[in-house]
């Protein structure tokens, strides 16, 4: 069994792996903050706003949190962002900014000058799983029939996703490192997004597609693409698709959002953010909201949800460096 004491050394070990200072049970806490300042480091609309916006309303719908204020600064999967709320939201207690696993690719890929490691981890709260598809018309019935094409010919399968460094690529990038072909031998084509992609994957202009099972549920469920396999740790209810490790690719993975405070941040202002998002978490709207939008919560705590971080970037880096998009 594991003893809280385990527990509580490893937060503190995630604590210190992304220089952080590790608050103690039973320490000063500082006052809530009433309000909170949202920074999405994307565009409105898309996922991340989409996840600001539901913590906004279960915040407010639920009593924890009745003021906000947004702000958005889109580019380069956050890499434009990021900088921005590093260098203006130094030490303060009242802001949090939305992210994911996009963004660790993307400051790698973009060479920025910050890191997920400047930021103060507050919480990993969803997860979306990928599915890799083919056209309803194609030869390729199974993942089997798509891992022998592949290893027969790499260049040969085309594989469409959205931006290069993106989760969907790393995705590729993975399965080509298990199959043991060289990931820089990836096929990948780009897109700006999940239509473009479901366009070239129903006019036959590409092999298979790879994204959020969202972005294709839709046209799975009319049969117009075939689904080969979700990259999930095991089936998930209401989805009839294979995993990948099911069929021998023993691989998985999932895009997945979080909140992370300012950098600089008094850990027991970290603490006080935490026990905020922890009251959400376990509130009615929070789960309703969930179940609503077909988010799949994985919900991680602080010192916790910065260990997963700092493995995070280190498995990102390197499949990117493998990709020939890291240095």
């Amino acid at each position: 069994m594991i003893s809280r004491r385990d527990v509580v050394k490893a937060g503190l070990a995630g604590s210190a792996a992304l220089g952080l200072a590790p608050y103690q049970v039973g320490s000063a806490r500082a006052q809530a903050p009433t309000s909170l300042q949202i920074f999405v480091p994307a565009a409105p609309g898309g996922g991340w706003d989409q996840t600001g916006r539901t913590i906004e309303l279960a915040l407010r719908t639920d009593g924890i949190i009745k003021d906000f204020k947004f702000e958005h600064a889109p580019g380069a999967g956050g890499a434009v962002g990021m900088p921005k709320f590093v260098a203006t939201k130094k030490g303060q207690g009242d802001a949090l900014m939305v992210g994911g696993m996009v963004m660790v690719g993307a400051l790698i890929a973009n060479k920025s000058p910050v890191s997920m490691r400047d930021l103060t981890p507050i919480a990993r709260l969803t997860g979306e799983f990928e599915v890799i598809v083919v056209n309803a018309a194609s030869p390729l019935k199974s993942m089997k029939d798509l891992v022998d094409a592949f290893k027969a010919d790499p260049g040969k399968v085309s594989w469409a996703g959205g931006s290069a460094g993106g989760t969907d690529h790393i995705l590729a990038g993975m399965i080509a490192k298990a199959l043991g072909v060289e990931a820089k031998r990836v096929s990948y084509v780009a897109y700006s997004g999940g239509g473009p992609a479901q366009a070239a994957l129903l006019g036959n202009q590409v092999t298979c597609g790879v994204s959020g099972y969202g972005e294709f549920s839709e046209q799975i469920k009319a049969g117009k693409l075939r689904a080969l396999a979700i990259s999930a740790d095991k089936r998930q209810d209401g989805i009839d698709i294979p995993t990948l490790k099911e069929q021998g690719v023993d691989i998985e993975l999932f895009n997945w959002r979080g909140v992370f405070g300012a950098p600089g941040l008094a850990p027991d202002k970290q603490a006080a953010l935490v026990s905020i998002i922890e009251k959400m978490v376990k509130g009615p709207t929070w789960a309703a909201e969930l179940k609503k939008k077909d988010w799949t919560g994985i919900y991680l705590p602080g010192a916790e949800f910065g260990k997963y971080l700092e493995s995070e970037i280190a498995r990102i880096t390197g499949i990117l460096k493998d990709l020939g998009l890291a240095t």
